[in-house]
């Protein structure tokens, strides 16, 4: 495996990096939308017979991290190196998964870009030769977030339009350096934080927009492609209004990319549910639809080159509650199509 530098944003591994596991799991809404038949696992209630949210959360994580190794045919003690993440405080039930694992961790905070950025850290380990193979874990749970980052949903406070639903959901992915699998990871290519000021909880999917079309930008340049390189490019959680407001800052730098190209997770993961408002966000919507229906797709021959941005709003209860702004910040992998599947 060799890990070729294009700049000090991105990385590409060649031939490629196995994903040898992968899963996603979900609640009940999420199961009911049109992603529900590529998930693994549906949770028929947001308890998952659990006392909080929280424990709840963790569970989802379990059930994903459980899944993704029994597809890799592999047991929690030949897992060399585990990386993830979630959006509570200090990775609560990230840390409780990575005591039942025992595997060495990373915990990792990107808010609801995590899942990129955990999986660009555990494929340098992996490219690299210091450990043999890798998990990566993303999650959310919209009971333990909502009322974290702004009111709990038993207030039943009325959102604006422009807000999106953290989505309950974890994705899990293992890779390793060697063999053979139809999905693999080519590269990635890191972000950066930016600001515009935008100081409103609910308004996420504007604050992330300028990242995702830097992120993108730089992607392309340091990669020398062009978006018809990609069957499709996915951004994470941006929504209605954040997807339109960062396709219109891609074109304001002379990158248009056609309509059937482009999708988001959030929008994805709900569809037409208007319940929602704006669409889906949370860490683990782009890993739901990333390494579950998007793995997928690839595995079967329906896509052969994904761009995925993950995007992230960095903000907490703290720095809302001193009415700081939200910076923004996105990282991207590639999924490409390999040559045979050993899952």
């Amino acid at each position: 495996m060799e890990i070729k530098s294009l700049s000090p944003r991105s990385w590409r591994f060649e031939p490629g990096l196995p994903i040898i596991g992968s899963a996603a799991v979900c609640g009940p809404k999420e199961g009911h939308g049109p992603l529900g038949p590529d998930m693994d696992h549906i949770f028929p209630d947001l308890h998952m017979k659990e006392k909080s949210f929280e424990k709840a959360e963790q569970q989802l994580q379990m059930k994903a991290a459980g899944i993704a190794l029994e597809k890799a045919g592999l047991c929690p003690e030949q897992l060399e190196f585990f990386c993830g993440g979630d959006l509570l405080n200090q990775l609560t039930p990230t840390g409780f998964t990575a005591r039942s694992l025992g595997a060495p961790f990373l915990g990792i905070f990107s808010a609801c870009a995590t899942s990129a950025a955990a999986l660009s850290m555990a494929a340098l380990a992996v490219a690299s030769g210091a450990v043999a193979n890798a998990m990566v874990l993303s999650s959310s749970h919209t009971c333990t977030a909502e009322r974290q980052f702004r009111y709990p949903n038993e207030y039943a406070c009325q959102k604006p339009p422009y807000s999106q639903q953290t989505a309950t959901a974890a994705g899990a992915l293992l890779l390793s350096g060697r063999g053979a699998s139809r999905a693999r990871l080519s590269g990635v290519t890191l972000g950066r934080v930016l600001d515009y000021q935008l100081r409103d909880p609910f308004q996420l999917g504007p604050a992330m927009a300028p990242a995702f079309a830097d992120t993108l930008e730089r992607h392309l340049r340091d990669w020398q492609r062009q978006p018809e390189d990609y069957d499709l490019i996915l951004s994470g959680d941006l929504g209605r209004y954040g997807a339109d407001i960062g396709l219109e800052l891609l074109q304001r730098r002379g990158i248009f990319i056609e309509k059937d190209r482009f999708a988001d997770c959030g929008l994805l993961l709900y569809g037409e549910d208007t319940s929602v408002f704006a669409g889906g966000s949370g860490c683990g919507c782009a890993a739901a639809v990333g390494f579950g229906h998007i793995l997928r797709q690839i595995r079967e021959g329906k896509l052969s080159r994904v761009l995925l941005i993950a995007t992230g709003a960095l903000l907490s209860p703290l720095s809302n509650q001193q009415k700081e702004s939200i910076p923004g910040i996105a990282h991207s992998i590639v999924l490409e199509r390999g040559a045979a599947d050993v899952c």
